[in-house]
């Protein structure tokens, strides 16, 4: 598994369909917006993790008038890796659960992006979860991969 998942990261980054911006990895989708967010949330629910919540930014945006092209907010995680980390350092609470964003750019491309895992480990010097983190790492790409790619 763990030489699977390797080669699929090679994979992702030399071929450049994944970039990371800050901490953001970005990954554009071969599909449209609705089945992004509906492949991303299968990909989600069938690794046993929970969908907390989604929230559309656009129907926000068109409540107060404005408009927004399509943008989806996921949430969602898993309570027992989640309290792993916060018995780390209880901090680490404030950037979970899990996110991961949908959206339509200006060029209608679609897109996935999420945040590093590594960027919450490094936030919260949680350096005694080496396993949580190559599993959350691991997941995180399967899922945006599920959801981008045939």
């Amino acid at each position: 598994m763990k030489t699977i998942t390797i080669l699929l990261v090679s994979l992702l980054f030399s071929v450049g369909l994944a970039r990371a911006d800050g901490g953001l990895v970005t990954l554009p989708s071969q599909f449209s917006f609705e089945e992004t967010v509906n492949r991303f949330v299968a990909a989600v629910e069938g690794a046993e993790l929970k969908v907390f919540s989604k929230i559309d930014h656009s129907a926000g945006a068109q409540k107060v008038g404005q408009s927004l092209r399509p943008t989806l907010l996921i949430i969602f995680g898993s309570p027992k890796v989640g309290t792993a980390l916060m018995t780390s350092d209880q901090r680490a609470g404030i950037d979970l659960p899990m996110k991961a964003l949908v959206w339509v750019d200006d060029q209608a491309k679609v897109w996935l992006g999420y945040n590093n895992p590594d960027r919450l480990f490094d936030r919260f010097a949680i350096n005694d979860r080496e396993k949580v983190r190559k599993k959350v790492t691991g997941a995180l790409q399967k899922f945006a991969s599920k959801a981008t790619q045939p």
